[in-house]
């Protein structure tokens, strides 16, 4: 008999995240820890449980820009290799403890020079957090591999550079490469020059479109820049009908199985959805896109990807079978080998799965 679908059996859940981002995911404490050291004043308060509550409102806006505001005290502690090294291995620590067993993690260097870290300085501690991460995860009998996803700002003008970056920490745990931040005024073809380098390079990359801009990001992203996924990529429904005819761009993104990086909460948030009860994610999976659940933002959604799922099992009336498909999606969208790809699917996913539906 299946075991009920309840939050302590989806924490239990094998799980795959492929849309996390580094200073959106800090512990509050860890937040006022580290502003102390550093001596940073501006928080608005020094309360772990008010400062997370003023995280989730802040975000709470319905605006992508005033969410992104919300980065500005994270990024602010996380300007030293001991801050950053702390931040990262307590994100896996996290997303170890919610049943994750794989993760993308991503992060922009170009936002932690401040206080005279090089780029390769800010990769290699993060890596060393990461890996520092697993290790504690693994010591607790929790299983999880984190690959990073180094990240340019659109705005900025230094993603060819953080690109080469990406590609020379491959074999090291960087797996890809992202743009990020406001989409509107910033198109991805502004940064067509790192995109096609990291293609002559066989690189994997991912971008963020579709969120707060339309169908036109999208279509830049997919034909422009050959995107490997979508971080978001929520308006694809203004190309489907109300009776579920596909548009050319929908049906060519469904046909070439790009996966989709949906964060529900955030996306609510943001306001590229009006409520997790109506997400196109649910319209998206009966459709059959290769559709994967994420958090984006933990702290400023409150969120963990235990507590999406949950959203999604309310919202839409999700079974096991439907989380098992959002993460086999996932997994099989992931930035690592296909052997490796394959080998936790099997190993991971299918038996942890199997074990709450006998």
């Amino acid at each position: 008999m299946a075991t009920p679908l309840d939050d302590s059996a989806i924490r239990r859940a094998p799980k795959v995240l492929l849309h996390d981002h580094l200073d959106g995911g800090v512990r509050p404490g860890t937040v006022i820890e580290l502003a102390a050291e550093i001596g940073y004043l501006a928080l608005p308060s020094t309360d772990a449980i008010e400062l997370a509550g003023w995280f989730r409102d802040a975000a709470d806006s319905g605006s992508l820009e005033r969410y992104l505001e919300t980065f500005v005290h994270t990024v602010a502690v996380m300007q030293t290799a001991a801050g950053l090294t702390r931040v990262a291995r307590e994100a896996v620590e996290d997303l170890a403890d919610d049943g994750v067993v794989y993760a993308e993690i991503r992060w922009a260097p170009e936002q932690h020079v401040d206080t005279g870290l090089s780029l390769e300085q800010v990769v290699d501690v993060v890596l060393a957090g990461f890996r520092a991460g697993e290790q504690a995860a693994a010591a607790k009998g929790q299983t999880i591999r984190v690959g990073a996803i180094v990240t340019a700002m659109r705005h900025a003008a230094r993603s060819s550079e953080i690109a080469e970056l990406a590609v020379a920490y491959r074999d090291v745990g960087v797996v890809g490469f992202d743009i990020a931040g406001a989409e509107a005024g910033f198109p991805p073809t502004r940064h067509l020059d790192a995109f096609e380098f990291l293609r002559r390079e066989n690189f994997h990359f991912t971008i963020h479109a579709g969120e707060a801009f339309g169908l036109p990001s999208i279509w830049e992203a997919i034909q422009w820049c050959g995107a490997d996924r979508l971080g978001h990529g929520v308006r694809i429904v203004d190309d489907i009908t109300a009776g579920g005819k596909l548009g050319r761009l929908s049906q060519y993104i469904r046909d070439k199985r790009i996966p989709l990086e949906m964060c529900p909460s955030s996306n609510v948030q943001t306001g590229a959805a009006p409520s997790i009860k109506e997400h196109p994610i649910g319209l998206l999976r009966k459709l059959r896109f290769r559709v994967t659940v994420n958090t984006d933002n933990r702290l400023m959604s409150g969120t963990s990807m235990t507590r999406e799922m949950a959203l999604l099992v309310d919202a839409f009336g999700y079974d096991w079978s439907d989380l098992q498909w959002f993460t086999i999606n996932a997994m099989k969208s992931a930035f690592i080998p296909f052997d490796d790809r394959l080998a936790i699917i099997n190993d991971q996913i299918k038996p942890g799965y199997a074990a709450l539906t006998a």
